[in-house]
């Protein structure tokens, strides 16, 4: 028999985050710039207590574990309760992103069957309109106070946050339960047909707060004053809003502030040593900051994730800036963090101008998270840099299933030797993986550019574009050809003034020459006022598809 370990038997709980830095850092300050208006301070220790009087308050309002409650919430104080009281007291926090369309949040709500629904003052028009489409939420909850609610709504029976809180003596006990209970549930972006689920548990969402806290990952510590610009409806905001809590460091949320002027402000006056965000919340900071030629003071170190870092980016912030690029990839289904591109002793060494080349890369897997590339037939190819296949991952926060989806998107894979390797997720993704781990992303397998039977990686040739100082933002998708089967179109945001105004499409594709094969050059350029998006900041490439899909391509 088995010689078992005699260790304290403790559930991993999200409540236990939130315990740890009210007992351990409960002076130490969260900062919210506020729907409101104004800058609102407080510390985790109030954090913590009033997050057990918002769970006494739903539990008054009758809900009760494992049911759902949704939110509409920017980056602040109040959400972050939310957070809290709901998965510590059993309930399960669902984030909804605000900016999907209304028909799509009604759809997303209905699906997960939230029972109560906890939404900023910016959002009451958006839940007014699709109120009515929600039949099974039981409460509408205002997140504001009394002298902020609306003289009148069309919500019935519309709740105020702060009154409800303010009501409870926060003499509650946070219970535990199984590490494996539902914590939190988050939607795909659903670029093709509907959002699915992704069910989080305590134990999932703690380990993942651990993991993104390493040394080599963010590398989160109490020195640090961290501004999560990822909002807390994307993915739970990277994990930060846990991980800021296991460290017990300053939080600082920017709420809906989210332009370049503001982002500045707020890093500059609260000393923001590290952000997290997408390329495109950077490009508006990066040109604001440009634009008036400014420095930062504090600010030393991000994460860019969501989509491929363009290289031109990561470039200006750490020479311009001095601020050091985390390049990182990861998704929804795996909580979301997989890899983040940190360097071995052994490669500081290097040149700089091969470690610039590595840092582009998507990066290491960092612990928890075990990746592999594989054929179409699922059998596992070599880590050489150049074998690029299907990415395929798995570990204890990546999902098995899909919320109320019956059966598995896990495949089999077939190690390298031919053995059984197991079940893994497919994440959709083309990559390659060199000898020493380093990931590299070639593209998402829907926007790979098949041209007379060979690959264009449609992020290797943006990347290129994106470093022309005059190109803003750049697209590549693929449109049909009558001899190649499909060849790559450039798509382009001029950026203001008049470099970007004298670009000519002449200009953006002479800039390829001697950077790429020249079958690789994309065929034409067309010039945009604005490349889509979907909700969580990724270049919408299938809307780019259907707009340009009957251009005609010089010389056809």
């Amino acid at each position: 028999m088995a010689l078992m370990g005699q260790m304290m038997s403790m559930p991993l709980l999200i409540s236990s985050l939130i315990q740890h830095a009210a007992r351990h850092s409960g002076d130490t300050e969260i900062v919210s710039k506020r729907v409101e208006g104004d800058l609102h301070r407080t510390t985790w220790a109030a954090v913590e207590l009033r997050s057990r009087q918002l769970a006494q308050a739903l539990a008054r309002l009758g809900l009760s574990a494992g049911e759902r409650v949704g939110t509409l919430g920017w980056n602040g104080y109040r959400h972050l309760e939310i957070y809290y009281g709901t998965s510590g007291s059993g309930l399960v926090c669902h984030t909804i992103n605000p900016r999907l369309f209304p028909e799509q949040i009604a759809w997303i709500a209905n699906d997960a069957d939230d029972r109560a629904l906890c939404f900023d003052l910016t959002f009451l028009p958006l839940v007014e309109k699709i109120a009515a489409q929600l039949p099974q939420v039981r409460h509408f909850i205002l997140m504001t106070d009394r002298a902020h609610m609306p003289a009148q709504t069309a919500i019935p029976n519309l709740r105020c946050y702060e009154e409800l809180v303010e009501a409870e003596d926060g003499r509650y006990v946070w219970p535990e339960f199984d590490e494996n209970t539902a914590s939190s549930i988050c939607y795909t972006s659903g670029t093709t047909g509907h959002p699915k689920g992704a069910v989080y548990s305590h134990r999932s969402s703690v380990l993942h707060a651990y993991g993104a806290a390493l040394p080599d990952a963010m590398a989160a510590s109490r020195r640090d004053v961290i501004l999560p610009v990822v909002p807390m409806f994307h993915v739970n905001a990277w994990g930060l809003p846990y991980s800021t809590a296991l460290v017990g460091c300053k939080l600082v949320m920017p709420g809906p502030h989210l332009d370049g002027k503001s982002l500045y402000e707020l890093f500059e006056t609260e000393k923001v040593t590290f952000s997290a965000g997408v390329p495109t919340v950077w490009l508006g900071l990066l040109n604001y900051v440009g634009a008036n030629q400014l420095k930062f003071s504090t600010f030393k170190r991000t994460v860019i994730g969501g989509s491929a870092c363009p290289p031109a980016m990561l470039r200006t912030l750490m020479d311009d800036y001095g601020v050091d690029v985390i390049h990182a990839w990861g998704m929804t289904e795996m909580s979301p963090l997989g890899t983040l591109s940190r360097l071995s002793s052994r490669q500081l060494e290097l040149p700089q101008e091969q470690q610039r080349r590595l840092l582009e890369k998507q990066g290491k897997a960092i612990f928890g998270v075990d990746m592999t590339v594989v054929d179409d037939a699922g059998r596992e190819l070599p880590w050489d840099g150049k074998s690029s296949g299907n990415l395929v991952v798995r570990g204890p926060w990546v999902i098995e299933s899909y919320f109320g989806h019956d059966g598995s998107p896990l495949i089999r894979v077939a190690g390298a030797d031919g053995r059984d390797a197991g079940l893994w997720f497919p994440t959709g993704d083309v990559a390659a993986i060199d000898a020493d781990g380093f990931m590299q992303i070639t593209d998402r397998s829907k926007d790979v550019i098949k041209s007379g039977g060979e690959w264009i990686s449609s992020i290797d040739v943006e990347n290129i574009a994106m470093a022309h100082p005059a190109v803003h933002e750049a697209a590549v998708i693929a449109v049909p050809h009558p001899k190649w089967d499909e060849r790559p179109l450039l798509v382009v945001v001029r950026k203001p003034g008049e470099a970007g105004a004298a670009l000519t499409r002449e200009d953006v594709l002479g800039f390829y020459e001697g950077k790429i094969a020249k079958w690789q050059v994309p065929d034409d350029v067309v010039f945009v006022d604005e490349i889509p998006h979907t909700a969580t900041g990724k270049m919408l490439k299938l809307k780019l598809r259907e707009q340009f899909k009957s251009h005609q391509l010089p010389g056809c």
